[in-house]
This record gives structure tokens, C-alpha cells and sequence, in this order.
């Protein structure tokens, strides 16, 4: 027996990651979670001093936690392969795909105009290059 519990997405800047997941999918914070450096040096294998905050989000009972490592020798941000094993993308159901997509311009986002499947579907990404697929809300995966 297993429950979903979240998805973990590392930012560069908690605040302005904060207000593009509220701002542009409807998010709500839960809750900001200071973590000690010993547990999550040996937890997430990273060698203290870790320096982690997380901020929970919530939407839809799916819950997003957003990363953020104040410390030195981070990995810089890299554009991956749709065809790299892992995570490739989140996706959300919105009313208004090109109103979402001034509000991803708004708040620091990037509108991939060329993957514009003329109101069908789209790729935007976060601020920190994160892929979101944006769907219009009569899309259902049943």
C-alpha cells in the first residue's frame, strides 16, 4: 500500500517561484519547512552545509515542494531532453491558455510560442526553466 505525498522542484529564488505557482496555477501555500543540515545532508546526498528551505504548495490535493538551496557549489540549471530518462514535465488543465500565458510572461516565466498546438496544448516554463504543459480545462486523460 502506497499514498502519493509530493513532487519535489529545486528554485534558484523561493519568493518569485512562490508567486508564479500562485500567481499562474492557482496554487496555495501550506507551509514554509526550515531543514536541519545533518538530516538532509545524509537524506538528499548533499554534503553540508546544506542550507534547504522548502515551501509546500497545494492545489487540487496535489502537493508541490519547492527547494531552495542557499549555499555554494549548487549545479547550474541545464535544458534537458524531452527523451532524458526522468522527470520531463508537469501539466495542468487551465480556462484560459493564452490568458495563462500572459501571466507566465507576468511573473518570470518563458512561453515556448513554437510548441503552440493552437489552443490544444502548449509548453511554457518557470522561472527556473522547469517544463509545464498548459491544457485547456475540457482536456481529460480518461
Amino acid at each position: 500500500m502506497s499514498t502519493f505525498n509530493h513532487v519535489g522542484h529545486c528554485v534558484t529564488d523561493l519568493a518569485r517561484s512562490r508567486r508564479f505557482y500562485e500567481g499562474v496555477l492557482g496554487f496555495t501555500h501550506r507551509r514554509d519547512l526550515p531543514v536541519p543540515d545533518g538530516p538532509a545532508s545524509k537524506l538528499l546526498r548533499v554534503p553540508a552545509p546544506v542550507g534547504m528551505t522548502a515551501v509546500y504548495l497545494e492545489r487540487d490535493g496535489f502537493t508541490l515542494e519547492l527547494l531552495h538551496f542557499e549555499r555554494e557549489g549548487n549545479a547550474p540549471q541545464r535544458e534537458r531532453s524531452f527523451t532524458e530518462p526522468g522527470l520531463t514535465h508537469l501539466s495542468f488543465s487551465v480556462d484560459d491558455i493564452p490568458a495563462t500565458c500572459d501571466r507566465v510572461r507576468e511573473l518570470g516565466g518563458e512561453v515556448l510560442a513554437d510548441t503552440d498546438m493552437g489552443g490544444h496544448a502548449i509548453m511554457v516554463r518557470d522561472p527556473d526553466g522547469q517544463l509545464i504543459e498548459l491544457l485547456p480545462s475540457s482536456y481529460t486523460t480518461a
